[in-house]
């Protein structure tokens, strides 16, 4: 096979991956959480500063994503490397939450993502919280 056939583009890999996992509108999302769905915010520090934070949700940066949330993996978070519950990714355009949900998928969860992330979530009069100069991080 050349190499060329292998070749594809980042809207085909995101298209695959929202294939493999479920979408929130924010709504949905905020009502997911409050029946006990684990919402984990993935966006880095300057946008959590610049937007603020979702109430309630986790905040686990996408660079150590995988290694917080496999469920058998050594660095994982026991709190949200659950298989009993749903995950919900929030980014800041959903984009990247979709990507890393259907990561997520392969390690067993039933994990997804916020249609349009944090900007929707806004958009939708949901409430945001303004973010501390150093919040913990999961």
């Amino acid at each position: 096979m050349s190499r060329e056939a292998t070749i594809t583009t980042v809207e085909a890999v995101l298209a695959e991956a929202r294939a493999e996992i479920e979408r929130f509108t924010p709504l949905q999302a905020d009502a997911a959480q409050a029946e006990g769905d684990l919402l984990i915010d993935i966006r880095p520090l300057e946008q959590r500063r610049r937007d603020g934070l979702v109430p309630g949700a986790a905040v686990v940066e996408r660079n150590v994503l995988e290694w917080r949330l496999d469920p058998k993996g050594e660095h994982r978070n026991p709190a949200l490397a659950r298989l009993d519950c749903r995950v919900i990714l929030i980014c800041d355009e959903g984009y990247q939450s979709s990507l890393a949900a259907a990561t997520l998928v392969r390690f067993g969860l039933a994990a997804g993502d916020v249609i349009g992330g944090v900007q929707a979530w806004y958009a939708a009069g949901l409430p945001l919280e303004e973010a501390a100069v150093e919040e913990p991080v999961a």
